[in-house]
């Protein structure tokens, strides 16, 4: 008698152990705990939202044959209200970033939303082991979303706005092509179309961008760093070698390439013409500022964005260089096919570009009107790929930011544009 009553004790501890725990979880943590593909699932601190959490999705490598395999997705869940709408930002790298405790993307702050952060597959914590290149497709990439997407839908009931920068914004702009009513409004910023792994409307885009005489500064100074080439590269080498850096082509080649990368570089990310050396300045200052803006890291083997380059000679397309105005001080006969020869993995080198992506997202947005709005730089080089050309849609919105970079958001525009896109959300969701 006296074991069974204190059997009854101990369980009777247990149901109040159990049912204290349950009372101390929060009802987004019980529902995250009811999304099956979700196998981990921790808080992290945040000073934007009332609760967030790092959570890790079981995904297919390939969502048309399961039986492939699987790996884990890192998928950040920040949480306002049920009632809110929700932001799934569709980023086109890594997530480690929006992990801080001060980071709320910027739909999501001016709405008020829920934040639904994706970590593309194949990058960080989302890398399958081993990696197998054959996966890494923008189809699965768009399932990947679209399972996420499912998975919270009865999570947060209320509208979906997808959103990306840069290649996250490819990533907006493909997932609403293949999966076309997952989200009321797609909002890319600064999103390329690419046709091609060396597209071809880059290097005139640069041979027009801002005025004659930015131009001549940023060519000069391309110059300058190519004629002093035999003082900088010895300089050149020894900061490779300080840094452990790895190249699939001789030293001096990847020299010629961080000058060629120079003008898309400076353009891309809004660098002040005045932060150009003059041509009398010192070895120093022309070799620092070459390395802050295009530094050898960038054609380094191993690197963060290798992932991305796979994918951009695959299907979703990159630029390429004129080497014409300074043909008499480089190296390399041509820039031509330089995505593949350095910044490939061996066994891909080869690997020849489909083109079948871009012709789906291009006759998908000729031939539908979702609610998307666009949002470009007029100075960034990306913009030569971006969906300018795209006319005569009553829901398709394209805006361009005077004088602005691959850093064009809506709260980088005019004060008059911004009330405008903000009216076109706020339609896009009613």
């Amino acid at each position: 008698m006296r074991n069974l009553r204190y059997f009854q004790a101990v369980l009777l501890l247990l149901l109040l152990t159990v049912s204290v725990s349950l009372s101390a979880q929060t009802a987004l943590q019980q529902k995250l705990k009811d999304i099956s593909s979700i196998t981990e699932s921790r808080p992290l601190e945040s000073t934007q939202f009332t609760e967030k959490y790092v959570t890790y999705f079981t995904q297919p490598l390939d969502h048309r044959h399961p039986e492939k395999g699987s790996f884990r997705q890192r998928v950040i869940v920040a949480h306002v209200g049920f009632d809110r709408p929700t932001v799934i930002v569709t980023e086109g790298y890594g997530a480690a970033y929006a992990l801080r405790p001060d980071y709320r993307e910027e739909l999501s702050q001016l709405l008020n939303a829920n934040m639904i952060f994706v970590e593309y597959r194949y990058f960080l914590e989302s890398a399958p082991q081993p990696l197998d290149w054959q996966y890494l497709t923008a189809e699965n990439s768009a399932d990947d979303l679209h399972a996420i997407r499912t998975a919270f839908q009865s999570v947060y009931p209320g509208k979906w706005i997808a959103t990306g920068i840069s290649k996250g914004g490819q990533t907006t702009l493909l997932y609403r092509t293949f999966y076309p009513d997952d989200v009321s409004l797609s909002m890319p910023y600064v999103a390329p179309l690419c046709f091609g792994a060396e597209d071809g409307r880059h290097e005139p885009f640069l041979r027009q961008v801002s005025t004659a005489e930015n131009r001549k500064k940023i060519e000069d100074f391309q110059l300058e760093a190519l004629k002093r080439k035999a003082t900088l590269l010895p300089r050149f080498e020894a900061f490779c070698k300080e840094k452990k850096m790895e190249f699939r082509a001789p030293m001096e080649e990847i020299y010629d390439f961080c000058v060629l990368e120079y003008s898309f570089a400076f353009w891309q990310w809004g660098t002040a013409i005045d932060k150009i050396p003059a041509s009398s300045a010192t070895d120093d200052e022309i070799f620092s500022h070459l390395l802050e803006i295009s530094g050898p890291d960038y054609f380094a083997i191993g690197g963060p964005s290798a992932p991305f380059f796979v994918q951009a000679a695959r299907e979703l397309g990159y630029y390429g260089y004129d080497t014409r105005p300074f043909k008499e001080y480089l190296s390399i006969k041509s820039a031509k096919g330089y995505l593949h020869r350095l910044l490939l993995p061996e066994e891909l080198k080869d690997m020849p570009f489909d083109k079948t992506l871009s012709k789906k997202i291009k006759k998908f947005l000729k031939k539908n009107d979702p609610d998307m709005i666009f949002i470009y730089g007029e100075n960034d080089p990306w913009t030569a790929a971006g969906v300018t050309w795209l006319k005569g849609k009553k829901n398709i919105h394209v805006f361009m930011e005077p004088g602005g970079s691959h850093r064009a958001r809506i709260s980088t525009m005019s004060e008059e544009k911004r009330k405008e896109v903000m009216k076109l959300i706020a339609d896009a969701l009613q």
